[in-house]
């Protein structure tokens, strides 16, 4: 893979953090909510989140 441009580096950047910041409130509200369909909605967006935000994560390591 080529090596990141600036841009791109800080474009990255952000959407790591925005893919950090709907993990953590998702899983804030997945522990709140009282209905467990809701709950796993949650849940499971939350960990999507996470999971997005690993794979943007593996640009930074290449």
């Amino acid at each position: 893979m080529a090596d990141l441009n600036q841009i791109e580096l800080q474009n990255l950047r952000h959407l790591i953090k925005g893919a950090e910041n709907s993990y953590q409130k998702l899983n804030t509200y997945s522990e709140q909510v009282q209905d467990t369909q809701i709950k796993q909605i949650f849940t499971k967006s939350s960990q999507e989140a996470l999971n997005t935000k690993q794979k943007l994560m593996t640009f930074l390591n290449n």
